[in-house]
């Protein structure tokens, strides 16, 4: 409330900041995290630990703030980049189930796809419908892509996304209660990381294609620059032996 009255113009009202705090921060030392687990957005746990911070009168977003604090991506929308001075023009689809229909129309020539799952959603449900399991939905949606032909020669890279928030879950959540099929120890990364690129793996039908993965960790920006300087070198490898097999 207070940081949008500033932004039209208003002064931040100390009241209002002390008001926020009041209200929030017992609620949250007294409920706590737990009851929010199906349903919540991945920030809202970091948010609400760092409200007191938040609500000060001179509260000014710190780049962790604005990265956690994103916005769904709805419609197509196109981000031409430099990497490394190669030019890449990415097509970001929304992954809601609404905004699928508009995803095919995007797909004429391109060389590859990066398929976003994120790794730490195996106990959460689609806010769609409040049944469907998050990873399901991902794996099925994976399958579908992964084995249309009109992909046959192009590239398809998985990133296992949040890692972060894989890891704490990890230590508090056991895996095997929503996918019974997992036997290794639910307390192992190792194990859950393993399980989860096989549960992908095991939905694409031409074996003989490779399927590139990495485990990355988006607001962690030198995770991203190391990954994406290995997503480079792999569009621009694959590119090139297209051209030569031509």
């Amino acid at each position: 409330m207070r940081v949008r009255k500033t932004w039209r113009g208003a002064q931040p009202d100390p009241c209002v900041d002390g008001a926020l705090n009041a209200l929030f921060l017992p609620m949250w030392c007294k409920v706590g995290f737990s009851p929010f687990i199906p349903f919540r957005g991945d920030s809202l746990k970091y948010f609400l630990d760092n409200i007191a911070r938040i609500g000060t009168i001179n509260y000014v977003p710190s780049k962790q703030d604005i990265l956690l604090a994103r916005k769904a991506t709805k419609g197509v929308i196109e981000h031409q980049i430099m990497i490394k001075g190669v030019p890449f023009m990415f097509i970001d689809v929304g992954g809601q189930r609404s905004q699928r229909q508009k995803w095919f129309q995007c797909f004429e020539g391109i060389t590859s796809i990066l398929f976003l799952a994120s790794a730490s959603e195996f106990d959460q449900v689609l806010m769609e419908d409040r049944k469907t399991n998050r990873l399901v939905e991902s794996c099925n949606i994976f399958e579908t892509i992964i084995n249309n032909r009109s992909f046959a020669s192009v590239s398809i890279i998985l990133f296992l996304n949040k890692m972060d928030l894989l890891q704490e879950k990890v230590a508090a959540v056991d895996l095997g209660h929503y996918f019974p099929e997992f036997q290794g120890d639910p307390r192992s990364l190792d194990d859950v990381k393993r399980f989860l690129c096989d549960l992908f793996d095991s939905r694409r039908r031409e074996r003989a294609k490779p399927l590139f993965h990495h485990f990355t960790t988006a607001i962690d920006t030198e995770n991203i620059k190391h990954v994406f300087q290995d997503v480079k070198d792999t569009i621009l490898h694959d590119n090139l032996r297209s051209l030569m097999l031509q």
